[in-house]
């Protein structure tokens, strides 16, 4: 039996729920105590010594591979546990250390020039439209969080997603035949519901093959070829100047190094009376790091931005931030959707790669889930300005309808 380190810590950092690990001779360690309860079984003993070193990492790669197995409430409830008693972990001093390291690194880690973008991209967006379609609403294709002001369960996720594109429609103050430049445009749901309910001209951008091929089928099937072009492009290459900006879930794939750049480019852009609207992931408090499990096989070069570092490089390159508007639980209700439809598709998804992955996007989607709904990840809407005066000067324009 190897050194065990893991259960000590968990003995220190469990204190909301019930963890009980069966070590691979079988012996039950029971941490904390009430709901949620859940049971893990070890099939490697080196697990006990390497968790510890870094806990994402090495549970979920455990989780990926078969030698950590879920016997009693679902990975959904130890990443739920995971996440409620993260920040006890995190102050254990072996974790603060690796976590301290990380945070050093990490303008290295979010280094993303236009050919290591384009390699991220593929990473994740280039799997499969196919798997898209299994866990997405099939109407809208948004791969972001919905808006569901009456709570969760109280809207089905196409109805959500429809009413955080008419949110954002709305904030951008929109008037027939303007020109709309959609950065990360993903499946081109945002660019549809624009052209469709604004009678606005959309340029869609993404470095996604499958995306824009998508994209381009599901634009056509709308009729909308002549109001929306989906180029495969970097948003840093774009020459021509636009009445708006949209951008949603792309930011996060930006990196910090690269903030002032982007907001520059969003500015360069727009005239003196346009203005933009950024949807990004956040996270509540200071900047930080991505964890090395989501870094290596889910979001390489990714990163949740502090709404604090995204402000002070706006401010850097001079821009009006004219709204600022914080989405909590609602990423939490749109990713358990997510994972529902996932599970009614496993068979499917298994069968387009194998179980190995699904059991990786099972451990991703769990994550991000308990992370919204225990840990201090949020959205943000920012809407930026060059001038003063390019909005009204009160938010009744943004409460209209679609």
């Amino acid at each position: 039996m190897a050194i065990d380190l893991l259960n000590p810590l968990l003995a220190k950092t469990i204190t909301r729920g019930t963890l009980t690990v069966l070590t691979p001779d079988g012996a039950p360690h029971v941490h904390g105590s009430g709901e949620p309860a859940v049971t893990v079984r070890l099939h490697d003993p080196r697990l006990l010594a390497t968790i510890p070193l870094g806990p994402e990492l090495r549970a979920g790669e455990a989780y990926m591979d078969g030698t950590l197995t879920v016997e009693a409430g679902g990975v959904r409830g130890l990443l739920a546990l995971f996440g409620m008693n993260r920040s006890k972990i995190r102050q254990q001093p072996t974790q603060r250390t690796v976590k301290r390291a990380v945070k050093r690194l990490r303008r290295f880690q979010q280094a993303n020039p236009i050919a290591r973008s384009r390699e991220n991209v593929a990473h994740h967006y280039d799997l499969s439209n196919d798997l898209y379609r299994l866990f997405l609403d099939e109407e809208t294709m948004a791969y972001s969080c919905g808006y569901w002001p009456g709570g969760e369960g109280s809207t089905s996720l196409r109805e959500a997603q429809e009413a955080k594109h008419a949110h954002i429609a709305q904030k951008l103050n929109l008037r027939a035949g303007q020109r709309v430049l959609d950065v990360g445009c993903g499946w081109g749901g945002m660019a549809i519901h624009l052209a469709r309910h604004h009678d606005v001209e959309v340029v869609g951008v993404t470095l996604s093959r499958e995306q824009k091929a998508l994209a381009d089928e599901r634009v056509a099937g709308a009729g909308l070829q002549d109001r929306i072009e989906v180029r495969l492009q970097d948003y840093r290459d774009v020459p021509e100047r636009f009445d708006r900006v949209v951008s949603i879930g792309m930011f996060e794939h930006v990196g910090v190094p690269q903030y002032d750049a982007f907001f520059a480019k969003v500015l360069s852009v727009l005239p003196d009376d346009g203005c933009a609207l950024i949807h990004s992931i956040g996270r509540k408090g200071g900047p930080s790091a991505t964890d090395a499990w989501t870094r290596k096989y889910v979001f390489p070069g990714g990163y949740s931005p502090a709404l604090s570092e995204t402000l002070a490089s706006a401010e850097r390159v001079r821009a009006w931030v004219t709204d600022v508007e914080v989405w909590r639980l609602h990423y939490a209700y749109t990713i358990k959707q997510w994972w529902d439809r996932f599970q009614a598709n496993r068979d499917r998804a298994e069968a387009l790669f194998d179980a190995r992955f699904c059991r990786m996007w099972e451990f991703y989607l769990a994550a991000a889930e308990a992370s919204f709904r225990h840990g201090k990840h949020v959205n943000f809407q920012l809407q930026l300005a060059p001038t003063r005066d390019a909005l009204p000067i009160s938010r009744d324009y943004m409460l209209g309808g679609r």
